[in-house]
């Protein structure tokens, strides 16, 4: 029987080389990856926070989303995939040449040698052009900083938030994932982080933390008081984040292969039992589930699978989800309340808990249970096991712990001077004028125009009678801002 053309090589569109399956996956998978941002996570922070904040929050995001892409085609990509600079670093250079983009994906530091010289594993090259990887990494940087904002809700100024975003993901981003994923000296040491627990959430979470920590809490209304302004559009953010996460750990082998689908299989499992656990911790202890609660517990069993999401049987995603939903739940309902540090620290969405903690929780768990078969489809360091199973795998549980350590230190170290620079030219907290107001305060628009149960706004009853003397005008004022509602 003759080949089918479609699957020919016809050049130069279809090289040899080019597996259209495996494209058209990691470019599915892309996409699924930036929905979880856009619009996901925008609706997520525009509605889980006070009506004030809805659209301060939104922005942020979708700011994020777009600096980070033009950031990353101008240099970072290959300061996190690119040719070593330091064993923790690779050399900053523009991924936007044609004779770049459309030759076979590579990652050319991700050889691993055994002691002798002799090559264990060969360069990482999949079946598809550089485009399509350039922009599947691009959408996890986006999504890292996008989780970041979480925790300065409600107050950072703009402007400086403007100027963290490349600052951090050059400095601190592209280290973390040329460290772990871009043959850096913890890809070749056999740390295991499948799709992102370090790379994307102990960093997001240790970065958010430091950064709320500088830019400094809320107003103390907004602290004492911060219910979200539409539970059911948050939900839809939240369904778009659980959706996308099949696309976040399936196109981690950057193939549509086995591993493929155990990740996606295993993401959903464990997703379903932290949310099933951490609703029911809710009925017992405070006597009602809460929607907000639930979609924290999903939110932590994502997180928590992500570092051995293709590399774990799927009973293992199941005990990962139950613990998922258990700990974090528990540091940030109890110890929380009892620690005074943390409470110094105002986390708007508790970032700390949901990212940094499921994703350490995920990280030493993969070391624990990473299964030696699944290993032997896709890491890099043969023999790779998680302490479960015997065979020096309890050395795999040291590493991991050390790139936990690696990783939160640097964060905490480069979060804290970024901001510092970024403190002397731009304060990082909007003034209290600002911050009394919210919205209509900071960018001169407002999510809904509506105020109370359909009165118009009135500053005498619903905020200071500051608001006429700083209200910023927006460009857009003459256009439509909503209906006012006379009841």
């Amino acid at each position: 029987m003759a080949t089918l053309t479609a699957y020919e090589e016809h050049l130069p569109a279809s090289p040899y080389w080019l597996n259209k399956g495996d494209n058209a996956w990691q470019m599915t998978a892309a996409t699924l990856v930036g929905l979880q941002s856009m619009p996901g996570l925008v609706i997520l922070y525009a509605s889980i926070v006070k009506k004030k904040w809805a659209v301060n929050s939104a922005f942020m995001a979708l700011y994020a989303f777009a600096a980070v892409l033009i950031c990353w085609v101008l240099v970072c990509y290959r300061m996190a995939f690119g040719d070593k600079l330091f064993p923790f670093w690779g050399k900053g250079a523009p991924a936007l040449g044609q004779k770049f983009l459309i030759n076979r994906a590579k990652v050319p530091e991700s050889t691993h040698f055994y002691n002798n010289g002799t090559a264990e594993s060969p360069t990482s090259e999949p079946f598809y052009p550089m485009a399509s990887l350039v922009y599947f990494q691009f959408t996890f940087a986006a999504i890292t900083l996008i989780l970041l904002a979480g925790s300065v809700l409600g107050r950072m100024n703009i402007k400086a938030w403007m100027a963290f975003v490349p600052l951090w993901l050059i400095f601190s981003y592209t280290v973390g994932a040329f460290s772990l994923w871009g043959g850096g000296f913890l890809y070749h040491w056999g740390v295991i982080d499948f799709s992102g627990g370090y790379v994307i959430h102990l960093s997001s979470g240790i970065a958010g933390f430091t950064a709320a920590y500088w830019v400094g809490p809320r107003a103390k209304s907004d602290r004492e008081r911060f219910p979200p302004n539409n539970v059911l559009l948050m939900l839809a953010g939240a369904g778009l984040l659980w959706m996308g996460w099949s696309g976040f750990n399936g196109g981690a082998p950057y193939a549509a292969n086995i591993d493929s689908s155990i990740a996606v299989l295993n993401t959903n499992i464990c997703a379903a039992t932290s949310l099933l656990i951490w609703t029911s911790l809710d009925v017992v202890f405070f006597g009602k589930p809460s929607v907000i609660g639930a979609v924290q517990g999903m939110m932590t069993g994502l997180v928590c699978i992500t570092p051995g999401a293709g590399l774990v049987q799927s009973w293992a995603a199941i005990v990962m989800g139950i613990l998922a939903g258990s700990i974090p739940w528990v540091s940030m309902m109890i110890l929380h309340k009892k620690l005074s540090f943390l409470q110094k620290v105002d986390d708007t969405l508790g970032v700390f808990h949901t990212h940094a903690v499921a994703g350490l929780l995920g990280g030493l768990l993969t070391g624990l249970l990473a299964e030696p078969d699944l290993c032997r489809l896709i890491l890099p360091v043969t023999n790779s096991r998680g302490a479960f199973y015997g065979g020096g795998g309890g050395v795999q549980f040291l590493k991991q712990l050390v790139a936990a350590l690696f990783i939160t230190g640097w964060n905490l170290v480069s979060t804290t001077l970024i901001l510092l620079a970024i403190q002397l030219f731009i304060p990082l907290r909007m003034p209290d004028e600002q911050l009394e107001i919210g919205d209509d305060a900071v960018h001169g628009e407002e999510a809904y125009a509506l105020w109370g149960d359909g009165e118009k706004y009135d500053a005498t009853k619903h905020g200071s009678s500051k608001a006429d003397e700083i209200e910023a005008i927006s460009p857009y004022v003459i256009g439509a801002r909503g209906v006012t509602i006379n009841l």
